[in-house]
Parts: C-alpha cells; structure tokens; sequence
C-alpha cells in the first residue's frame, strides 16, 4: 500500500503500519486496514500514545462511513449538513469504542446503524420548536403511527379511546401527546398570510391583544419614587386607604383627627402624586 510504512518505535507499535493520511485510504483498504488497528486496540493500553494513534487512524480510516450516512438526509440543506457530519463523527468515534472484533462482523456493518441513530437522536432533540419531555417526543411518533394504522384499517379519523386501546395509554396521555405535538412546528411571527381585501398580512396582525396590565405596570414604576418622596403621615394613609383598604373615618380615628382633615390630607396628596405622574410622561 502507498501510503503506509512501518514505525521503528517499539515492538507493539512496529505492528502497525503508519498511515501517512488516513482520511484518504480507499474504503476497501480501510476495511482491510481497520481490523489490524481492531487487534491491536484492543490489546494496547489506554491513555498510550501508541493507544491514542491506533484510535485516531481508526476514526479518520472511516470518515467515509460518516459521509455515506449523512447522505441520507441530503435534503436537510448545507447548512443543517454540517452539523449532522459533526453528530455522525460522534456516533462513529461510539461505534469505534464499542465495536468488538470477536463478534466476527464487519466494522461497517456495525458501525453505519449506530452513526445513523446518532443523527437520528440529534434530530429527535433539537428540531422541536418548543422543548418537550423526551417521552412525549416518543410518544407524538406512537400516535402518529397508532393514527395512521387506525385511519386505514377504520377509513375515518380514529378517536381518543380507540388511539388510547392500540396505544396502551391511558386517554389522558393521548391528549397530553396531541398537545406536545403541537410544540414540533413554529411559525413566525412575521409569517405572510395572503387573501383579504388589503392583501397580505403578517401572522401576528391575528394573534394577541394588547395587555392592559403592562401600562398598569409602567405606572407603578413611576409612582414608586414619588411615593418614597412623601412624608411619613402620607404615605401611611396611602397606605391605610389604598392597600388596607380603610374609610377615612377609620384612618381618621387611627390617626387622631376628623374625616374631614383626613380628606383634605388624602386630596393634597392625590394631586400631588398625580401631577408627578403627568409630569414623567
């Protein structure tokens, strides 16, 4: 073979050939390749530089394996590409240090199905819109499978206690399961909705309301500082009035003074208060 040599370090690693660019051995030579660095891994100690090459040629002899498999999902774009070759790496790097040659198979043979799950994994985790708990991920695909078997054999949309028999689910795990799936697809907000008389229009023109409670909020943070500006008699019937909620004839006898005074008191204040606020805005 061109590209290899023998070593002349010691007498385990003398044993492997030295592989000048693994990335680029033929996958016929890598498959004859790979089970020599298989016998020799396993008997080699780990944490050894003699370890550590054996390993590495291992992963960089079988990139081609990575690349066979992420061809499966070509569609998904360049972009979302490169991070199912970086998810394959890893289920290959798995597969390497799981993959016993006294099993008598063929590395690729058990190498492809585990790089595959990997990818398929990493799928099943990030490409929901909204986070879920990994067992209502599982079970979303149960009831796709459950709806779609029964939708066939039934000719109609199959119901919640039918789903729930063929499922082996209880009817409220099938409807927490048809809530989760709700969380796999988003849609923008921005999102252009054609038809109507003014033509196209963004998805939140339709959704939402205006929250009354965040102008409520905004006052409560202008008021804040003109109440610590009070004395300490306002602020304490501001507070008897407002958060206690008590008459002026009771902060009146709480206070030692007529409702009348206590009138005037709460009007000055009031005004006060309100013009500050007038005044911040």
């Amino acid at each position: 073979m061109e590209r290899t040599r023998a070593t002349a370090t010691d007498t385990q690693a003398r044993e492997l050939p030295e592989v000048a660019d693994p990335s680029r051995v033929a996958p016929r030579d890598a498959r004859e390749l790979s089970r020599l660095f298989f016998d020799r891994l396993a008997v080699l100690e780990e944490g050894t530089p003699e370890h550590q090459y054996a390993r590495n040629t291992l992963i960089e002899m079988n990139m081609s394996l990575v690349r066979f498999a992420a061809g499966r999902f070509h569609s998904r774009g360049p972009e979302e590409m490169e991070d199912i070759v970086q998810v394959g790496m890893i289920g290959l790097i798995k597969a390497i240090d799981r993959f016993d040659l006294s099993r008598e198979a063929e590395f690729t043979s058990f190498a492809i199905p585990c790089i595959v799950g990997e990818i398929k994994r990493f799928f099943r985790d990030t490409t929901w819109a909204v986070h879920v708990p990994r067992r209502l991920q599982e079970a979303r695909v149960q009831l796709a499978r459950a709806t779609e078997e029964l939708r066939t054999r039934l000719g109609r949309t199959p119901t919640v206690q039918e789903l729930s028999e063929l499922m082996s689910l209880s009817e409220e795990e099938v409807c927490e399961a048809r809530l989760a799936a709700n969380g796999y697809h988003s849609s923008s907000l921005d999102a252009a909705i054609s038809g109507g008389e003014d033509g196209e229009a963004a998805l939140q023109d339709f959704i939402g309301a205006e929250d009354q409670a965040l102008e409520l909020v905004e006052n409560f943070h202008a008021l804040a500082p003109l109440l610590a500006e009070l004395g300490e008699r306002d602020r304490q019937i501001i507070h008897m009035r407002f958060v206690e909620e008590l008459t002026q004839a009771q902060i009146g006898e709480h206070l030692g003074v007529s409702q009348m005074h206590v009138s005037r008191l709460l009007s000055r204040t009031l005004a006060r208060l309100r013009d500050g606020m007038l005044t911040s805005h």
